[in-house]
């Protein structure tokens, strides 16, 4: 480049730059989108593993999401036009995601590796303003933490109209009788993830509040408690994709155990779930070289 003038180095510069952000950005995008990720280096089994834990196809929630899209935008919990800048930003923005926030007759809901960061803000609003007495009794009021704004399932809700704990178990989204609270207790302590170290019983984090607010959901409409467990492990999979391939290679390699066979129960506890249960399956196996997974953010 010694011959070259100041403006074709220049030129030279910028369009090497270009070729690198657009490298960069076919990376980004094939790390979050499993239909245009390169799998030639995936092996069969490996492949195989990943269609059963996180199945390309999606997974259907047994619950009817009927008009609690339209109440949270209603009373605030979701600011509509916040949310769908936020979509319309990453390009999510589609009609679906607009029946979901406004229609009041929508049936099931249906988890993807696509849409399943959809799926984790509708479900942390959901949880942070339906009125409920784990939030207002259980840990998160606990004075040693210095109150329930200071997590990051609640300063980490940008899109309320207003500040988030103007929402917080305020609104009767979802009634649960004695026995369906009883139950949505008894298995919010049992379900962990594992960007931390509590159960969903504290739900500290956008995860275990999208998480307590699917528990609420399913017990209103009935969901048998082991129906419950599955389908939050089926959801937490979506959320953190690695870890639990990473989980599933462990139970096939050390225990001879299929993801098909597993006690979801038992995987989502704090020895398999939680932040340190993981780290104890990591000393054991090698995990996946895909790094997917969700922030704990909007």
């Amino acid at each position: 480049m010694k011959n070259l003038n100041v403006e074709e180095k220049f030129k030279i510069v910028v369009i090497v730059g270009a070729i690198f952000f657009l490298a960069y950005m076919s990376l980004f995008q094939a790390r979050g989108n499993p239909k245009i990720r390169n799998t030639a280096t995936i092996s069969d089994s490996e492949l195989a593993l990943e269609e059963a834990v996180i199945p390309p196809n999606g997974a259907a929630l047994p619950i009817r999401w009927g008009d609690l899209g339209y109440q949270m935008v209603k009373t605030g919990v979701i600011d509509a036009g916040k949310f769908k800048k936020l979509y319309t930003i990453n390009g999510e923005l589609d009609a679906e995601t607009e029946k979901l926030l406004s229609a009041t007759d929508n049936e099931n809901i249906k988890i993807t590796s696509r849409n399943s960061r959809l799926i984790l803000n509708l479900l942390w609003a959901l949880g942070l303003g339906n009125k409920n007495e784990i939030l207002e009794k259980g840990p998160m009021t606990d004075l040693r933490y210095g109150g329930a704004d200071r997590f990051a399932s609640t300063g980490g809700w940008t899109l309320a109209n207003g500040d988030a704990m103007d929402h917080y178990s305020r609104h009767l989204f979802i009634i649960l009788t004695a026995e369906q609270q009883k139950l949505v207790e008894l298995v919010s302590q049992n379900i962990y993830r594992p960007c931390c170290g509590n159960s969903t019983y504290f739900p500290d984090c956008n995860h275990g509040m999208a998480i307590l607010g699917l528990l609420e959901l399913m017990a209103s409409q009935n969901v048998s408690e082991s129906e419950m467990y599955k389908i939050a492990l089926q959801v937490n999979s979506y959320w953190f994709p690695d870890t639990y391939l990473t989980i599933a290679k462990y139970l096939k390699e050390k225990k001879n155990i299929n993801w098909a066979d597993v006690d979801s129960k038992e995987i989502l506890g704090a020895n398999y779930s939680s932040a340190s249960g993981y780290q104890q399956v990591l000393k054991q196996v090698a995990p996946p070289v895909n790094n997917q997974g969700q922030s704990c953010g909007v």
